[in-house]
C-alpha cells in the first residue's frame, strides 16, 4: 500500500509541475501579446517611430511578439521531450514493478 501511495504522490507531483510551467509560459505570452495590443491601441505614436529610414518601429515589434511565441513554445517543447517525458517514462515503470 506504500508503494501505491508514493507513485500517486509521485505522479501528482508531475502534474503539478506540468501545469506549473504550462500556465508560466502561457501567462508569458500573454503578457507579451496584449502588452503589443495595449501599445498599439493607446501608444500608436510609439510605434510609428521609424527604425532607420523607413521601417515603423511597431515592424519589429510585431515580429518580436511572434518570435517570442516561437521560442516559449521550442521551450516548452524541450522541456516535454527531455524532463518531462522522462518523468512520465519513470513514473510508469515504478508502477509496473
Amino acid at each position: 500500500m506504500h508503494h501505491a501511495s508514493l507513485d500517486q504522490s509521485r505522479f501528482q507531483e508531475l502534474v503539478r509541475k506540468k501545469w506549473s510551467i504550462s500556465l508560466s509560459l502561457t501567462a508569458l505570452m500573454l503578457t507579451i501579446y496584449f502588452g503589443f495590443i495595449l501599445l498599439l491601441a493607446f501608444g500608436r505614436h510609439v510605434l510609428a517611430q521609424k527604425v532607420g529610414t523607413y521601417i515603423p518601429l511597431g515592424i519589429p515589434v510585431g515580429l518580436g511578439v511572434i518570435v517570442s511565441a516561437c521560442v516559449l513554445t521550442g521551450l516548452y517543447v524541450r522541456w516535454a521531450n527531455t524532463v518531462y517525458d522522462r518523468s512520465v517514462k519513470d513514473c510508469i515503470e515504478s508502477m509496473k514493478r
